[in-house]
């Protein structure tokens, strides 16, 4: 075991490496740590390989500091400052998330319907096409001190975002499982899945606000963060091994619950100096949940890659972009929202291939040819898109002129 744990650190290391060295050339560092998961992964030079991302000890691990990324989201959803811009969020998340859903079910639909492929695979692909993953948005927002109408809208979004998800995917897998295979997925899991993160977050949040309100000095103030951040990952993990019939509660979103609580019960300038003595511990979050994300991407996949690939990647792009930027017009949102916001939801990977997973084990006793289509498209398609969308995300934070802009604005 201490011989996996050195080599997780030493992968650490070169993806902070690697980042250092993707930025000078004004690229995202974050692409930086994706491409090192991807090289220093199972499909490649093996040092991260499958017997450290199957230890228990490693999800342990990922799902701390999957919580950890959470606050990133959470300490920005305080009332005062979305109480405004509300309406305009939700409204927004529904129609690009939906948007994707519909407009790749679409594109499959009309594709399987002329080779005699089930109809229900496309309803599946768009179940997964309308997750986003936020980490990698958010790695180039805490990065570049972005901020500014994309950014503000982005935020808030990533949690509604994922709830939505959820909601949408259980709901197809459960339908279709419900009506082809013998290992049906009961339906309280969507609600469980829902709900459960929000949950324990905001009951740990609330432990939260009360410890951390009163003025303490910085370590104090940082060890009770740790502490009570560790009982939110620790009843999460309790859960999702345990009681959950499989593994798939999000961590982010009980971070981002535990966080959105505590944000809400202390003053700004509180929040502001717990958060700037945890900041350090957030850039190293990101580094490995990134890290996390590459390393099961196998390269060897984007030589592979056919059709439907192509087709899932234009068509997910299409619908997130599309709704984004139509939602946002019914809002009357700023013009940047309007152009650039749809090109920062592209991220992909972490979401999906959970998704991928659960309906692959769904389908591979009753349609195994189908599993294969969804394991093979998705796979590639996470590999392609990832390293483009992480591209395009930094560009389109750079087009709306949001770089560098925190602190700068008024909240």
């Amino acid at each position: 075991m201490i011989l996996l744990i050195l080599r997780l650190l030493a992968a650490i290391g070169i993806a902070f490496l690697v980042g250092k060295l993707v930025s000078k050339i004004k690229l995202p560092a974050i692409l930086g740590w994706l491409l090192t998961g991807m090289i220093l992964g199972p499909h490649a030079l093996g040092l991260v390989n499958d017997v450290v991302l199957n230890a228990e000890w490693y999800h342990i691990i990922i799902n701390i500091l999957e919580c950890a990324v959470g606050l990133l989201i959470g300490t920005e959803l305080v009332w005062k400052k979305i109480k405004k811009t509300g309406t305009q969020i939700i409204i927004t998340t529904l129609t690009q998330s939906l948007g994707a859903f519909f407009l790749v079910s679409l594109v499959f639909g009309i594709v399987f319907y002329f080779t005699g492929t089930p109809l229900y695979l496309a309803v599946i692909f768009g179940g997964i096409a309308l997750a986003t993953a936020p980490a990698p948005a958010l790695s180039i927002v805490n990065e570049f001190k972005t901020d500014g109408p994309v950014t503000r809208t982005l935020i808030p979004m990533a949690a509604l975002d994922d709830m939505v998800a959820v909601i949408v995917f259980f709901s197809t897998i459960s339908i279709v499982s419900a009506n082809i295979s013998e290992r049906k997925l009961p339906v309280y899991m969507i609600l469980l899945v829902v709900l459960l993160p929000i949950i324990i977050g905001v009951a740990t949040g609330l432990l939260g606000g009360l410890v951390l309100k009163k003025e303490r000095s910085a370590a104090a103030t940082l060890a009770l963060l740790i502490g009570t951040l560790l009982i939110a990952s620790g009843i999460g993990f309790v859960f999702n091994t345990m009681v959950l019939p499989k593994p798939v509660l999000n961590f982010m979103l009980i971070g981002m619950a535990f966080s959105t609580t505590f944000s809400n019960m202390i003053s700004e300038e509180r929040l502001s100096q717990i958060m700037h003595g945890f900041n350090p511990i957030l850039g190293f979050s990101m580094i490995v949940v990134i890290l996390n994300l590459g390393a099961p991407l196998d390269y060897h996949l984007i030589l592979g890659a056919g059709l439907f690939t192509a087709m899932y990647i234009l068509a997910r792009a299409a619908g997130k972009y599309g709704g984004a930027f139509w939602g946002a017009s019914m809002m009357h949102s700023p013009e940047t929202v309007k152009k650039y916001l749809g090109l920062t939801l592209l991220p992909h990977s972490g979401v999906s291939l959970v998704f991928t997973g659960i309906a692959v084990s769904v389908l591979t006793v009753p349609a195994p040819e189908c599993a294969k289509i969804i394991q093979g498209t998705i796979a590639a398609a996470a590999v392609i898109n990832e390293v483009i969308a992480v591209i395009v995300s930094k560009k389109a934070f750079e087009w709306a002129g949001e770089f560098h802009k925190q602190g700068q604005l008024e909240k």
